[in-house]
């Protein structure tokens, strides 16, 4: 966890998803680039996805990327405990927002299948899926961050912050409803080679200047958020460090 993190600043959170859109197909072009690319040295890029206001325009952006999506796999980093087709769903979102919209094969996206029952299968599975699917990790966690500091469903002070061997967790009390949701935990975060928070709001401020210090992920949990390789801060001019 020692990689510096990069901040880049934008005026607003148009030039930050332009920028943070072509930087990521330059990112996938890449690994891409070689047979034996990406982090697992089969050509094949693993993206783990987010939510929230910047992570659906940057996904909405992405629809029409020139990226061959036949060589992406896509992972989630939490999912609340509703069907696909609810609409608090995040997968269900971003398929409303990218996945709908390209040429991916559906095998080659990973939900949590969740549909409002219980959730202890649904992590067994996906911690099983992540061994087979991306056993050296991920090429890159995209992140969306509260005002409070929480990514994926990991909040301040939580058990599922805490985590410290689980890549996968279930989440029973969420402080921001739905309640009950799955979610990567900061051992699964930390398996990334890169990590990318896309943030912007007034409201984020003291959260991205907490990031920026590397301040106590369990008062904080985005500053945990640190990539193998980079870690990556994406940010409005008024949610910039103070």
């Amino acid at each position: 966890m020692n990689n510096p993190l990069t901040t880049k600043t934008f005026a607003d959170l148009d030039k930050l998803i332009d920028a943070s859109a072509a930087a990521f197909q330059a990112f996938i072009s890449g690994i891409h680039s070689s047979p034996t690319g990406g982090v697992n040295g089969d050509g094949t890029a693993r993206i783990v996805l987010t939510g929230g206001t910047a992570g659906i325009r940057f996904l909405a952006k992405l629809a029409t990327a020139d990226i061959d999506w036949s060589r992406v796999k896509v992972f989630f980093g939490d999912e609340r405990n509703v069907p696909v087709d609810h609409e608090d769903s995040n997968e269900g979102q971003a398929r409303k927002a990218l996945l709908d919209h390209i040429a991916i094969p559906e095998g080659n996206i990973f939900g949590y299948g969740l549909n409002g029952g219980a959730m202890e299968e649904a992590v067994s599975r996906y911690s099983a899926l992540l061994n087979v699917e991306a056993p050296e990790g991920f090429d890159l966690h995209l992140l969306g961050m509260g005002g409070e500091g929480h990514i994926n469903s990991l909040f301040p002070h939580t058990f599922a912050v805490k985590e410290k061997d689980a890549l996968v967790v279930q989440v029973t009390d969420s402080p921001k409803p739905p309640a009950e949701r799955i979610s990567l935990t900061l051992p699964a975060v930390r398996q990334a080679q890169h990590v990318w928070l896309l943030v912007s709001g007034a409201e984020k401020a003291g959260a991205a200047t907490a990031v920026s210090e590397r301040a106590d992920f369990l008062d904080w949990p985005a500053a945990g958020a640190v990539g193998k390789d980079t870690t990556i801060l994406w940010v409005t001019e008024d949610a910039a460090p103070r």
